[in-house]
């Protein structure tokens, strides 16, 4: 009795009643789970003559009835498969749940927005632990951006992740340059911040073909601004009226004289100083970006900023070492100061890092310590900060010509 009630099997019949105008008839499948049977359209005709009703296939008289039969056998086979996988899942076993995987109807066919948005949601969450604020709003502007783009460019709120093909991606790049004004590299980068929600879809298996195939990457080269050395003393002994101006100038400063990042300056804390043996202060600190950790000898500017901060209210209310203003009000700030200085250059909180690995390197530090200092893992990042200053050629030079004047 008990065989009886799980038993399974899988027949094809013909539907006789439903005679198309060439005399031909449909293939049923019937599948039985359990004493209770579905039927579902094998999506073939025949004509009732060639149907062994006792076999439940065709007669093979020829080449197209030998086929129709091999069809109907994957069709059975691949049913026979299903109805194993869910049995070794511990899935609750049903011809109609039998039926549903072998028509792809249980499969939930994923959005661009719902996969975007659930991502965005983990990075959240993750926010100040594997992740900072500055990265979180990047996958928040790149989703913004890709909602506006498909409204515009496909009438449509969300898309399936079926639908994205090679088009999308060349479309998306090109609305970015057209619409957005932005230039190359800047929508290389959102790109680059899509294809990751590609990269999780597809290793769900929720989208099949990459749209993004044989696409390269690849940024074009850009000559940062960085101050020289007579520059950055004027910015550092320019008098301010105003306080902001003055806080901004001397955060700017202190990054310049330690390379600290913008985001790792904002959360430096007296954790992050050590003593050596000699009695010498460093910043010893991992990048909130790799984790690589930083060490840096504190010269004497920016020991001397510390101090005139160290009674702040805003540091000693967060234990912090410096009151940093946003990345956003630096850089407004910044462009303020570098007009009053009299500098024509675009200054930004980023260019007091260059400024650092320049100047560092152009006074004879090895570029293996500008690296260490830096929190980089090799010094390939680091020759990307490094500009050969016209005071390092000629200092060159001038050993050139001493040696060949003896």
């Amino acid at each position: 009795m008990e065989r009886v009630r799980n038993a399974f099997s899988v027949i094809f019949y013909i539907r006789r009643k439903a005679m198309n105008k060439k005399g031909q008839v449909p293939i049923y499948m019937r599948l039985t789970v359990k004493s209770v049977r579905i039927d579902s359209s094998a999506n073939r005709m025949i004509l009732p003559e060639m149907w062994h009703e006792g076999k439940g296939r065709a007669y093979e008289k020829d080449s197209y009835h030998r086929e129709l039969n091999l069809y109907l056998d994957a069709m059975k086979l691949r049913v026979m498969q299903i109805h194993r996988e869910i049995q070794l899942d511990g899935e609750h076993l049903t011809a109609r749940r039998v039926l549903d995987k072998f028509l792809g109807k249980d499969i939930q066919r994923w959005t661009l927005i719902e996969v975007f948005r659930e991502h965005n949601d983990r990075c959240q969450k993750l926010k100040g632990i594997d992740m900072t604020p500055s990265t979180v709003q990047k996958y928040e502007s790149c989703l913004k951006h890709t909602q506006d783009f498909m409204r515009q460019f496909y009438g449509k709120d969300d898309m399936y992740l079926d639908e994205l093909d090679r088009k999308f991606i060349e479309d998306y790049e090109f609305w970015f340059k057209t619409e957005k004004k932005c230039n190359h590299n800047t929508s290389t980068k959102y790109l680059k911040n899509f294809k990751k929600i590609i990269r999780i879809a597809l290793n769900n298996d929720w989208l099949k073909v990459d749209p993004f195939r044989d696409i390269r990457f690849h940024l074009e080269p850009v000559d940062r601004d960085f101050l020289e050395q007579h520059e950055l003393k004027k910015v550092y002994e320019k008098q301010f009226d105003i306080e902001r101006q003055e806080i901004v100038r001397d955060v700017f400063v202190f990054c310049c004289y330690t390379g600290l990042a913008f985001t790792d300056t904002k959360q430096f804390t007296p954790d992050h100083i050590s003593i050596d043996i000699y009695g010498n202060k460093w910043i010893r600190k991992p990048r909130q970006k790799t984790k690589n950790m930083c060490n840096i000898p504190l010269l004497d500017i920016p020991l001397l900023i510390l101090e005139k901060y160290k009674d702040h209210p805003s540091c000693v209310s967060k234990g912090l070492l410096l009151p940093v203003p946003s990345n956003q009000k630096m850089n407004s700030y910044l462009k303020e100061i570098s007009d009053q200085c009299g500098i024509r250059k675009t200054i930004t909180t980023h260019t007091a890092r260059h400024t650092f690995a320049t100047l560092t390197l152009a006074n004879g530090v090895s570029i293996e310590n500008v690296a260490k200092m830096l929190g980089h893992s090799d010094t390939k990042m680091t020759r990307h900060y490094a500009k050969i200053l016209d005071s390092s050629i000629l200092r060159d030079m001038e050993n050139v010509n001493k040696k060949l004047t003896m």
